[in-house]
């Protein structure tokens, strides 16, 4: 593809073909559980911290539909998150619903992971992006709605931010959106 996303104030972008590197092995790795996390916040814009809090209790599947408790927000606040398809997959495969509260549950202690940060970092060098952090993953998603013709109102109120000033560091266009967006007025001339 020829759109870029900003993934953080260095300016490292994350194109199609590093999108498809990770997703490759997120798809494959031995480490399902730690893939489905990156997985999960990568479709939801999910900050790590609330990823790793994620109760069933507050997912309503049917509806689409996850609630992060004030408690386990940054902003203090409840909020809501729609959940796309990935998303709903991802919930589909970890196999802890009726299980355990946490959905996201370390195999080997049987507890809520705490940490991934190893996992992770032997996930993004083997996808050749070492300096792919878990929090830019959530840029990602935001950059990956702005470019899809989302708004910045929508995409501050599934990101739970309270100020736009905060969502518009995290979207950035890529320079497909820009060049379709200059081609609107061509087609009206």
């Amino acid at each position: 593809q020829v759109w870029r996303v900003l993934i953080d104030p260095l300016n490292v972008t994350f194109d199609g073909d590093e999108l498809q590197r990770l997703m490759s092995v997120l798809r494959t790795d031995d480490n399902q559980a730690v893939c489905r996390i990156a997985l999960f916040q990568l479709s939801t814009g999910a900050r790590l911290n609330e990823a790793l809090s994620a109760t069933w209790a507050h997912l309503d599947r049917e509806n689409r539909v996850w609630r992060i408790p004030a408690t386990n927000s940054k902003s203090k606040r409840m909020r809501s998150v729609p959940l796309n398809d990935i998303a709903l997959e991802v919930l589909t495969q970890v196999g802890t619903e009726g299980k355990h509260d946490h959905v996201f549950i370390n195999a080997e202690t049987g507890k809520p992971y705490v940490t991934i940060a190893k996992v992770w970092n032997r996930l993004r060098t083997a996808a050749g992006l070492p300096h792919l952090r878990l929090h830019d993953l959530r840029h990602s998603f935001a950059s990956f709605l702005v470019n899809s013709g989302r708004t910045l109102y929508e995409v501050q109120k599934v990101l739970g931010h309270s100020d736009t000033k905060v969502t518009e560091r995290y979207a950035h266009l890529s320079t497909k959106t820009l060049q379709d967006a200059a081609n609107s007025a061509s087609l009206i001339i």
